[in-house]
C-alpha cells in the first residue's frame, strides 16, 4: 500500500506542470463514447471545448496559475468549478471568468477559500474518484445502466456525480456512493431526465 502510494505521489509530482491545467479537446469520440453517453456528439464536443477555453483563460491570469488549483468540469454545459483560491477577490475572478466562456449554461462553484490543496490530498481525491468508478460499475439492478454516463470528481474528499440521469439511476448512483470508505460528502450535479 505505501508502495502504491509512493508511486501515485511520484506520478502526480511528474504531472503538475502548473496550478491551472490545460486541456486537451482534441480527444477522438469514438462509437463506444457515444454508445455509453447521453450527449450528443456536438454536446460533448461542447463540453470539451468549454474546458479547453475556461483553462486559456484562468492561465492567462498570473496570479490565478501561480496561486491557485482549479479543476474544471463540465456537462452538457454545466460547468463544476472545485479546486482553493487563497483569496475571495480571486475566487471571484476565476468565477466571474469561466461564467462568459462560450455554451457555459451554468457554474456550479464549489472553490474554496484556502491554499492550494497537497499532493497527498489529491493522491487521496484520486483513489477516491477510482474507487466510486469501480462500485458504479457493479450496479446490476438499473437496466441499460451504465457507469461511463457518470461522471465522479473528487475534491478534498468530496465526491461529486455530474451527469445526464433518471431519478432512480440517480437515487442508486448516490446510495452506491455513499458506501465507499473516505467520503467526506457526496454533491449531485446531475441533470434529470423524468
Amino acid at each position: 500500500m505505501k508502495k502504491a502510494f509512493l508511486i501515485i505521489m511520484l506520478l502526480n509530482t511528474l504531472s503538475i506542470v502548473a496550478c491551472v491545467p490545460t486541456a486537451n479537446n482534441q480527444e477522438i469520440i469514438t462509437e463506444k463514447t457515444l454508445a455509453q453517453d447521453r450527449r450528443t456528439r456536438e454536446i460533448i464536443l461542447s463540453d470539451r471545448e468549454i474546458i479547453s477555453d475556461a483553462y486559456s483563460d484562468l492561465n492567462a491570469e498570473d496570479a490565478i496559475k501561480s496561486q491557485c488549483h482549479i479543476t474544471i468540469n463540465t456537462y452538457n454545459g454545466a460547468v463544476l468549478i472545485t479546486g482553493e483560491a487563497p483569496t475571495e477577490a480571486l475566487k471571484a475572478k476565476i468565477i466571474a471568468i469561466v461564467q462568459v466562456v462560450s455554451n457555459v449554461k451554468m457554474v456550479h462553484d464549489n472553490l474554496t477559500i484556502s491554499r492550494p490543496s497537497s499532493l497527498e490530498s489529491r493522491a487521496s481525491d484520486k483513489s477516491i474518484t477510482q474507487t466510486v468508478k469501480t462500485a458504479l460499475k457493479q450496479i446490476r439492478t438499473l437496466p441499460d445502466f451504465d457507469p461511463a454516463m457518470i461522471k465522479v470528481v473528487t475534491e478534498n474528499g468530496i465526491v461529486y456525480l455530474l451527469g445526464l440521469v433518471h431519478r432512480d439511476e440517480g437515487s442508486v448512483v448516490i446510495n452506491v456512493t455513499k458506501l465507499q470508505p473516505n467520503i467526506k460528502q457526496i454533491i449531485t450535479v446531475f441533470e434529470y431526465l423524468d
